[in-house]
């Protein structure tokens, strides 16, 4: 057995399967009249406007929340800093609000954000078990040490196959 480093347990999500699996998040909240999406920036823009899209939602917000300090194996999570806030007629207490966000990992985010929109609906494309109880919808459950690779993370090169050579 390899030992490996934590953020080296890597879950890695093309374009195509990130617009697969926000589609099924889409198809899971559908059979609900949603007043608007707000996205969780940055990384809930892209899953929330396909969200958007698939269930005809044309009133579209963002909230921006800072939480993470550092990249890769030198992330971790830092104070949460809310940058900006949805309007507030809108919002209201958060009664048909979908909130979309692309991770929900240890639901500090989310959790700052239901302390404001108590009534919002929350959905994530991928949930990790600490987070997990933040989110009334997900698509895929992944293990609390996976770090998850999105393609506005990534680039197209050679990788070193896990186990042996070439």
């Amino acid at each position: 057995m390899i030992d490996r480093l934590p953020h080296e347990k890597g879950f890695h999500v093309s374009w195509d399967q990130l617009h697969r699996d926000a589609r099924a998040l889409a198809w899971r909240l559908d059979g609900t009249d949603w007043r608007a999406v707000v996205a969780v920036t940055r990384g809930g823009l892209v899953p929330a406007m396909i969200v958007a899209r698939e269930l005809d939602i044309r009133v579209i917000d963002t909230i921006s929340i800072r939480s993470y300090k550092g990249v890769g194996s030198d992330a971790g999570q830092g104070q949460l800093e809310v940058l900006n806030k949805p309007d507030p007629a809108l919002m209201g207490d958060g009664e048909g609000i979908l909130v979309i966000d692309d991770l929900v990992d240890s639901g500090r985010t989310l959790e700052l954000i239901r302390e404001m929109y108590p009534r919002a609906h929350f959905g994530t494309v991928y949930a990790k078990p600490k987070g997990k109880p933040m989110v009334q919808t997900y698509v895929t459950e992944v293990s609390q040490d996976t770090w998850i690779f999105f393609p506005w993370d990534m680039a197209l090169q050679y990788v070193q196959p896990y186990r042996g050579e070439d």
